[in-house]
């Protein structure tokens, strides 16, 4: 059985590729800040073996250190660094109402901490048949793709995300270790709004097809759940 481990698996895109790779018989390492309070989550857990709830804080080094001592010798053939935090809208949208500290919050859950997860994870990762680390990005993220500025804090964050993944996509080729930079669309989530224009299946479905066809020469790549590529 192949194994996915996904990083804020308790709802939205997270919860939605725990379902999907579930179905398609991977065992599922789900990791949420908290396991007990998740419903869905557990209930899912619950009915399937192969689904397995694990406490994890993604910008917590202890907690990090925690779970791979955990998962010693275990292959993971996916890797999806979901995780993610947007920030306050009204603090981070308009010049000169840049909120300094929910900037410093979101640098480090948004591209400082899948750096470190990685780092912790990619022997379990290069001993998998796959070989794949996938991390959620936004297309918020493209410079070229930004022409309504704004968003200061969201946008560079993925931009930094992005420019991680691609210097990892070199450091880890020796290891044959495949990278990805997804952008998984408006989602219809807590952070998408209700105005998103599709839905966290449509999204998740797409996603995993592009997840599916990554080889090496693809590795590094920025690319949206409908196979587009993104201009960095």
């Amino acid at each position: 059985m192949k194994t996915v481990l996904i990083t804020g698996a308790n709802r939205g895109i997270g919860l939605e590729f725990v379902k999907q790779y579930s179905k398609a018989g991977y065992q599922v390492l789900a990791t949420t800040r908290t396991p007990l309070e998740d419903n869905e989550l557990k209930a899912l857990s619950q009915t399937q073996e192969n689904i397995k709830i694990f406490s994890l804080d993604v910008t917590d080094e202890k907690q990090i250190a925690g779970l791979k001592s955990m998962l010693s010798g275990q292959a993971i053939d996916i890797l999806i660094a979901n995780a993610g935090y947007y920030g306050p809208k009204d603090e981070q949208g308009q010049f000169g109402q840049v909120n300094t500290e929910e900037w410093q919050k979101t640098l480090l859950i948004n591209a400082i901490a899948p750096l470190k997860l990685i780092e912790s994870f990619v022997d379990n990762v290069a001993a998998s048949k796959e070989k794949k680390i996938v991390v959620l990005s936004s297309k918020m993220g493209s410079m070229s793709d930004n022409n309504s500025g704004g968003c200061y804090i969201y946008r560079s964050s993925k931009a930094a995300l992005n420019a991680v993944v691609k210097s990892l996509s070199v450091d880890l080729a020796p290891q044959g270790v495949k990278l990805l930079s997804l952008h998984p669309g408006w989602v219809h989530t807590e952070m998408g709004g209700p105005n998103a224009l599709i839905d966290t299946n449509t999204s998740v479905t797409g996603m995993r097809k592009v997840i599916s066809k990554l080889t090496k020469k693809l590795s590094g790549s920025f690319i949206a759940y409908d196979n587009q590529s993104i201009g960095w």
